[in-house]
């Protein structure tokens, strides 16, 4: 009986146990929270993505589409297209265009040239009237020596040739100031190629002379004289220079080689002569940053430039460029320029509307070297070569206004 009381009691237990048990495990079951965008539209905060009733696929159980099963055409890559400049422009040809410039140089010829007319046209020509004469040979730049010179030639011819009328006087003056700037001096851009690489043209001077503006006014020059350019942007030290070399460039389509900002000039010089080798251009036009003449460790950079770019070959010109405005004291920075490289040539810019004309005669007898190009304005064509009798007949004006 007791036995079945024992038995009769741990089964009731194991029951009582059991729905214990049960009543726990439902207690931990959660709810399911509503589902934003299923049980209620999602408001600010909720998740708005729908939960997934399916179970995720592995990666080994996604196919791959075929090619045959896409429907819509694959699109198209797309290729980049280059930076277009524009339209490449016409520069206007060379031949003849310092005669077509002739009134860019209006104030000095009424400085100089017809000041001299109006001085030798007087009745007498005594001792104080020649003085003038120097005076105002002097105040053009025309330099010492030069003007003493000048005025003795004019003095004997005036007095032997007994000079009567205003046109045998005008075509005394045109005929001294021609042999003073150099009638028969060398002044050819030496820019066409050799048989294995191009000219190399290697323009330097001082800061603010217009240098790198120059450069791409040169380039210009040569494309119109039917030349192919490659420019080098040797100038890394100004913020913008290689930029605005490469607008030049552009505008006439030649190509420019430039680097980082800061980098190695001669580094550059030497790359772009090596481009111009590659593409066989005619010429390449390195344009050198800008210094001042009294830095020595800038002019044995310089010296470096040409050393590095002469691993390629000889380099053809060098020009100088000079501001034209700085009188004789451009005279001062060419000689010193002239001891770093050998300077070739020079261009005189900025000549427009100013009395400084006698600075091409000034220049060309202290340093021996001829003025090949002059600047006579803002415009993109208004470099032009230099030509003695065009620019003396510009100083003297026209015969009929005399």
């Amino acid at each position: 009986m007791i036995e079945i009381l024992v038995v009769v009691g741990i089964v009731l237990l194991l029951t009582v146990v059991a729905a214990l048990g049960l009543v726990s495990s439902r207690g931990k079951v959660r709810r399911q929270p509503p589902r934003p965008g299923v049980d209620y539209r999602p408001g600010t905060g909720d998740d708005a993505e729908v939960p997934r009733d399916t179970p995720l696929r592995t990666v080994d159980r996604v196919d791959s589409p075929l090619l045959s099963d896409v429907q819509a055409p694959l699109p198209e890559p797309v290729q980049e297209r280059p930076a277009l400049f524009g339209d490449l422009e016409v520069p206007e040809p060379t031949a003849g265009r310092l005669t077509r410039l002739r009134d860019r140089l209006a104030r000095s010829q009424t400085t100089l040239g017809r000041g001299l007319f109006t001085l030798l046209s007087r009745d007498t020509l005594d001792d104080a009237t020649w003085e003038e004469v120097e005076d105002t040979l002097l105040t053009s730049d025309m330099g010492v020596a030069a003007t003493t010179e000048l005025v003795e030639r004019l003095k004997t011819r005036v007095r032997v040739g007994g000079v009567k009328t205003a046109s045998e006087l005008r075509g005394l003056l045109r005929e001294e100031l021609v042999t003073a700037l150099g009638r028969d001096v060398d002044r050819t851009l030496k820019t066409l190629p050799h048989a294995d690489r191009p000219a190399v043209v290697l323009v330097v001077g001082v800061n603010g002379t217009g240098k790198t503006t120059t450069c791409g006014k040169l380039a210009r020059v040569l494309v119109a004289d039917g030349r192919s350019v490659v420019l080098g942007a040797a100038d890394t030290f100004r913020a913008a220079a290689a930029d605005q070399l490469q607008t030049w460039g552009s505008r006439v389509g030649a190509e420019t080689v430039r680097g980082p900002e800061g980098g190695d000039p001669a580094s550059v010089a030497f790359d772009a002569v090596k481009r111009g080798i590659d593409v066989k251009a005619d010429t390449v036009l390195i344009d050198t940053a800008g210094r001042l003449h009294t830095k020595t460790g800038l002019m044995d950079e310089l010296g470096k430039v040409k050393r590095v770019v002469e691993k390629h070959g000889l380099v053809d010109e060098t020009l100088l460029v000079l501001d034209a405005t700085t009188g004789q004291y451009g005279v001062v920075q060419a000689r010193v320029f002239t001891e770093a490289v050998e300077v070739t040539g020079i261009v005189l810019t900025k000549l427009d509307g100013t009395a400084k004309g006698g600075i091409v005669i000034a220049v060309q007898r202290e340093l021996g070297i001829p003025v090949k190009l002059i600047g006579l304005g803002e415009g993109a064509d208004d470099l032009a070569p230099f030509e003695p009798e065009a620019f003396a007949d510009a100083l003297l004006g026209d015969e009929a206004a005399l």
